[in-house]
């Protein structure tokens, strides 16, 4: 009888502990206010996008001001912190703008800005001298960054080009079906 109250306390201990090791491995790059901002958006994709970009713009600024502090572990930490969470918050606007792009959305206003923001944010992510604590974030960040101003950029051009042939669906937020 008594193994299997031990058996049972330990299986209850690790049904707790589980969702708690879970949250603290993907932090949320968004406060609950973003988040809200983000869920006020809806479906519109240009208000999204532009969201997107005021708050990655507030992420890069926030590494760009720990790049110039003195090295230490807690900064190493921090600079990791931000920058895996720089490179959610792209891959997440990267899936939002292939979602649009399918129902043909009209996102030019949008990806103007997100294009220049894109060439900011990877100079500040390429200044970055990589160190041992934060190189990988560093790397992916860099990536993910060339993959979100490679896939802006053909948007931006793919979208002229369809709005130039389809004049009558520019500004819509989906295609309707002819």
């Amino acid at each position: 009888m008594r193994p299997l109250r031990c058996l049972a306390a330990i299986l209850v201990c690790l049904f707790v502990a589980a969702p708690l090791s879970a949250q603290k491995e993907k932090p949320e790059p968004l406060t609950e206010t973003q988040i809200e901002e983000i869920r006020e958006a809806g479906i519109d994709p240009p208000g999204r996008i532009n969201l997107y970009t005021k708050f990655l713009n507030e992420h890069a600024d926030v590494i760009k001001g720990l790049t110039n502090r003195s090295k230490s572990v807690t900064r190493a930490r921090r600079l990791d912190e931000e920058l895996q969470e720089f490179t959610s918050l792209m891959d997440e606007l990267g899936a939002n703008l292939d979602q649009y792009s399918d129902r043909h959305a009209d996102m030019r206003k949008a990806l103007k800005p997100l294009t220049e923001s894109t060439d900011r944010w990877l100079g500040i992510l390429r200044a970055l001298a990589g160190e041992p604590g934060f190189d990988l974030a560093r790397k992916e960040a860099i990536e993910s960054g060339e993959d979100l101003a490679d896939q802006a950029k053909r948007l931006l051009a793919e979208q002229t080009d369809y709005f130039n042939l389809h004049k009558d669906e520019a500004g819509q937020q989906r295609a309707e079906p002819k």
